[in-house]
C-alpha cells in the first residue's frame, strides 16, 4: 500500500510492604527478542513466564512495596494500588529510580530488571484560565498509558510559560469544561492546538502530590539527553498493550539513538513524547525494505494513529540511519 491517506478505519501473588529492604529481582526464563507488536501470539503458559519482583514506593513518601505478576501498565498500576491500599486512578504516572518528577525517567514501555518504581499520585486540583495569544502554547503532552494525559515539557518564553500555576507533571483533566480523562495524548495535543487564537480557555489540572524536598520552583521539564538512560539491570521487561510482557535484552546504543530520534520527531510533528510508541515504530521498521512497506506495517500495528506522510518518511530515515550507524 503506497503512502497517502492510509489511516485505518476504524491475583495469584500477594503484595506486601517492607521497610528498608534492599532492592532485588528474581527472574526465571531466558531473555528473548520478541516479534514486532506481539499481536496475534498466544500468551505463554503462566509456568513459563518470567517470575519478576519489582520494588516500589509512593513518590511523596511511603514504605517499600513488592509487586509482581503484571503484563501492561494498567495491571502495573493495579498492583501498586493494591500494595499501598489506594485505587489505580489515584496514580498519575511513575518514574524509575527517582522520586522526583524527572520527565526523562518516566516509566514507559520498558522497565529495567533492577529498576525501582516510584508512583506519583493525585495531589492538589487547580483551575486556570489561559489567553491564547499565539498559535502554539508551548506544551509537550504525554500520557501514562492508563487514560491520563499530562504535561511533559513547557517551552521557555511560550504562552503557558507565562502562566506560573501550570507545571510539568500536571494532569490535564478538563479543557473548557470537557472531561478528557481516557483521551490519548495525541488527541489532547490536537484539541489544544485547535483552540482559537486570541481567546481565553479554561484548564482543570491535577498536580502530583509532592514530598517536602520536592517543593521547589516549577520545572520546565528535562531536556532530552542521550546520557539519561533508564534501566540498570541486565535486561528489560517490555510492557505491551497487546500480548504478554516479555523479557528482552537491553537495546543497543544505535537502537536507543533511533528511539530518541523518533521520539523527537513525535514531539516536532504531533506535540507529544512517547518512548513506548517510538520504540514500537523502530521495532516495526527493523526488517522493512522500503517506506511503503514500512507504512503498511505501521497501519497494521498502529492503526489508531494518522501519521503525516512526511513524518513517516522521516521516521524511516531515522531507522535507516540506525542501520547504517550514521548517528
Amino acid at each position: 500500500m503506497p503512502l497517502g491517506p492510509w489511516r485505518k478505519k476504524n491475583k495469584s501473588t500477594k503484595e506486601h510492604l517492607v521497610d528498608n529492604e534492599e532492592v532485588g529481582v528474581h527472574a526465571g526464563g531466558s531473555a528473548a527478542k520478541s516479534a514486532a507488536n506481539g499481536a496475534g501470539l498466544p500468551p505463554p503458559p503462566a509456568s513459563l513466564r518470567p517470575k519478576l519482583v519489582f520494588h516500589t514506593q509512593l513518590a511523596h513518601g511511603s514504605p517499600t512495596g513488592r509487586i509482581e505478576g503484571f503484563s501492561n501498565v494498567k495491571e502495573l498500576y493495579g498492583k501498586i494500588a493494591d500494595a499501598f491500599n489506594i485505587t489505580p486512578p489515584e496514580i498519575l504516572f511513575c518514574t524509575l529510580n527517582t522520586h522526583k518528577m524527572d520527565m526523562e525517567k518516566l516509566l514507559g514501555g520498558q522497565i529495567g530488571l533492577e529498576d525501582f518504581i516510584f508512583a506519583h499520585v493525585r495531589g492538589i486540583k487547580k483551575e486556570v484560565e489561559v489567553f491564547k495569544s499565539e498559535d502554539a502554547l508551548g506544551l509537550t503532552i504525554t500520557d501514562n498509558g492508563a487514560g491520563y494525559a499530562f504535561i511533559k515539557r513547557i517551552k521557555d518564553g511560550s504562552v503557558v510559560d507565562g502562566v506560573k500555576v501550570i507545571s510539568v507533571g500536571d494532569h490535564i483533566e478538563c479543557i473548557n469544561g470537557h472531561n478528557i480523562v481516557g483521551t490519548r495524548h495525541y488527541e489532547v495535543a490536537r484539541m489544544l492546538k485547535e483552540l482559537p487564537r486570541d481567546k481565553t480557555f479554561t484548564l482543570k489540572l491535577v498536580e502530583p502530590m509532592k514530598a517536602f524536598d520536592m517543593l521547589e520552583p516549577r520545572s520546565k521539564g528535562a531536556k532530552p539527553a542521550s546520557e539519561n538512560k533508564i534501566g540498570t539491570g541486565r535486561g528489560t521487561l517490555r510492557l505491551r498493550s497487546k500480548g504478554p510482557a516479555t523479557v528482552e535484552e537491553l537495546p543497543t546504543e544505535l537502537e536507543e539513538k533511533a528511539v530518541k530520534k523518533v521520539d523527537d520527531l513525535l514531539e516536532s510533528y504531533m506535540g507529544i513524547r512517547d518512548t513506548e510508541l517510538a520504540a514500537t515504530m523502530v521495532e516495526v521498521g527493523r526488517d522493512k525494505k522500503n517506506p511503503d512497506e514500512f507504512a503498511m506495517a505501521l497501519d497494521e500495528a498502529l492503526g489508531d494513529f494518522a501519521f503525516p506522510d512526511e513524518f513517516v518518511f522521516d521516521v524511516w530515515g531515522a531507522i535507516g540511519d540506525a542501520r547504517q550507524g550514521r548517528f
